[in-house]
């Protein structure tokens, strides 16, 4: 992988894009440290460092996704997600409005359309996230001498750094390499590897003796190796459909009789059921906090405890371990859900069948479409399977060990993913160029 990038920066077009690419997640960093006006970002660190014993993942999810942006309270804090989330609902409503759906099948035009659309729903919902913050930091004591011209001067400043992340990420996709938004997400999560290695450095190996320092260090090591692995196994692992192309005249010559295959990804749905299942999870934890309620007892408290992931693994408190079950069945949930939105059976059946082609063994149409289906679920099944247990692997740490640090699983998932996506882009470019070269020869 490392050779095939250092031939790319012989090639001067692949060299500016990759530099261009350079440039703009320098500026994110920088953007990542500029405080929003008239915030004591001090006073939001020392806040979210005291509320992470209580809180644990529902803003340890957040903080990672900003690059830290969010615990200082900086410019950017609410990151590309808001786009990430316009994204998705817009992808779920075409289901639900045929006008969106019609968009989706349009063209370029209809892309163009529903990406403006896209845009306009990501300003709406950065403007009510910093309102909902603005209300609730201020109810919480952290942000002083509130008025209606210091709230608007924040939730603009909110709003523009998130705006500024979706124009960035799009710059990024047109005139760098790989896609923008996906190299914003990977340099905030990067940008917290060296808190989290110092942090479990502190806690397994500093002070200790030299043999089970360098046990911890060897333990640590494997695992995140090993998730790595299994990320890398998921994301290339499909389940392969043979077809075969019936032959046809086409003048005086038989045409046709081809065989190809349909590959099913085995993790078709991405890192999308984690992050869904993980957000549904922290939402109530994030609420109560700002809403001053994170300490009550009784029911409140008790659900409070059972969503939070500090507490799963936890063998002196069994019921907080129901939250881990719930997390499990949206993680499941989720990847067949988000499946059966991206992946139409009976619409690849039909395409099928209007090319000529058919999977030995069913008739074109409704039987294909069965098949497809039943294929599916099994295919899912043990995508989503192999996304719980990459998930799963550092709530375990956590709760058994105490290794609080805020890349998990989906932080994985997202590091390798985008950079093997970038790696194939390149080297598609480069092949590109070959092809250029050869016919021009």
């Amino acid at each position: 992988m490392f050779r095939k990038v250092a031939d790319a920066f012989k090639i001067k077009e692949i060299r500016h894009r990759i530099w261009f690419v350079f440039l703009c997640l320098v500026i994110i960093r920088v953007g990542s440290a500029i405080p929003v006006p008239g915030i004591d970002s001090s006073v939001f660190k020392s806040w979210f460092e005291n509320l992470a014993s209580q809180s644990g993942g529902a803003f340890n999810f957040i903080d990672a996704f900003t690059g830290g942006s969010f615990s200082t309270m900086s410019i950017l804090a609410l990151s590309i997600t808001p786009y990430i989330t316009a994204s998705i609902i817009i992808q779920l409503l075409t289901i639900a409005i045929p006008a969106l759906e019609e968009m989706q099948k349009d063209g370029e035009e209809g892309r163009k359309k529903l990406t403006a659309i896209t845009r306009y729903t990501t300003i709406g919902l950065s403007i009510f996230e910093s309102v909902a913050m603005c209300i609730g930091f201020t109810n919480q004591g952290l942000i002083t001498d509130m008025n209606f011209a210091k709230g608007v001067m924040i939730v603009v400043a909110l709003t523009a750094g998130s705006s500024f992340l979706m124009w960035l990420g799009e710059q990024i996709t047109e005139k760098g390499i790989g896609n923008g938004i996906s190299m914003v997400l990977l340099i905030n999560i990067l940008s917290r590897l060296p808190n989290d290695l110092a942090s479990l450095y502190e806690l397994f190996i500093k002070g200790k003796k030299i043999a089970p320092a360098l046990l911890a260090a060897v333990i640590i090591i494997a695992v995140i190796l090993a998730m790595i692995v299994l990320v890398l196994l998921l994301n290339g692992a499909t389940r392969n459909i043979p077809v075969q192309h019936s032959k046809k005249m086409a003048g005086r010559r038989m045409v046709g009789g081809q065989s190809s295959r349909i590959p099913l990804k085995v993790n078709t749905a991405g890192v999308i059921p984690v992050i869904f299942a993980s957000s549904i999870m922290s939402f109530p934890g994030i609420i109560a906090t700002l809403t001053n309620h994170s300490n009550d007892g009784g029911v409140l408290g008790t659900i409070l405890g059972i969503l939070n992931s500090n507490n799963w693994f936890n063998f002196s408190k069994p019921i907080y371990n129901i939250g881990l079950i719930i997390y499990i069945a949206l993680c499941i949930f989720f990847a067949y859900f988000y499946t059966s939105i991206t992946f139409n059976p009976l619409e690849v059946a039909d395409n099928l069948k209007k090319q000529g082609g058919f999977i030995p063994g069913f008739r074109p149409g409704r039987p294909t479409s069965d098949y497809l289906t039943e294929v599916l679920k099994y295919v899912v099944f043990i995508g989503a399977v192999g996304l719980v247990i990459i998930a799963v692997i550092p709530f375990f740490f956590n709760g058994v060990f105490g290794a609080d640090v805020s890349f998990g699983g989906t932080s994985i998932i997202i590091i390798v993913g985008v950079i093997l996506e970038t790696v194939k882009q390149i080297e598609s470019m480069m092949d590109v160029r070959n092809y250029k070269g050869f016919l021009n020869a």
